[in-house]
């Protein structure tokens, strides 16, 4: 996995340098390898697919703007979706009206990262059986529309963490927080996530 991980950072790295001698081909590349990953990431946040689409395009602008600055102290990875997150969570203070939408417009049941995502968040030791509770549509409305209580910070960190299926490591460096925080701040956001879904079930 660290290898896997490695690797991706040592392509990202070279196409970063040849982004910054002009490469445009170079930077169409970083678009399209991370464009997808980018988008659901920030849907999921804002429910919006017309919002989620103008901030990943807001986004890579961001990135385009700012590639020449960038000086590697992280991955392009993590430097990516920390704009994206950054951005999303501006946009989503400044908009405090959210709809209510599936995780995965509208196939939350059928989408294997739905159901292993909302199985990470339902699993207790209670739960007997986590993945097929999870692909019950009703539980699963119910997830998506406890997920958006919560408040932009909690929401994000799970967000990364049970969707996009970032380490810890990697969280606190889009969140720009410690290691320590990215912790306490999921481990809160899990319990509270719990409590809103027992509320409404």
């Amino acid at each position: 996995m660290h290898a896997e991980m490695a690797q991706v950072d040592i392509a990202d790295a070279i196409l970063v340098e040849r982004c910054k001698r002009g490469d445009s081909a170079a930077m169409e590349r970083l678009i399209l390898k991370y464009q997808n990953r980018i988008y659901n990431v920030i849907l999921k946040m804002c429910t919006n697919p017309h919002d989620a689409a103008e901030l990943t395009q807001e986004t890579f602008v961001k990135i385009i703007q700012s590639i020449a600055k960038f000086e590697s102290k992280s991955s392009f990875y993590t430097w990516a979706f920390r704009i994206a997150v950054n951005l999303t969570l501006n946009f989503c203070q400044r908009n405090a009206r959210f709809e209510l939408r599936s995780l995965n417009s509208g196939d939350c049941g059928r989408s294997r990262e739905g159901t292993q995502a909302l199985s990470e968040l339902l699993s207790d030791d209670s739960s007997p059986d986590p993945e097929k509770m999870a692909q019950n549509k009703e539980l699963c409305e119910i997830a998506v529309q406890s997920l958006m209580k919560l408040d932009d910070e909690q929401r994000a960190v799970i967000i990364l963490r049970d969707i996009e299926g970032m380490n810890y490591a990697q969280i606190a460096d889009v969140l720009q927080v410690k290691l320590g925080t990215v912790r306490s701040r999921l481990s809160r956001a899990r319990s509270r996530l719990r409590e809103i879904m027992e509320a409404m079930l």
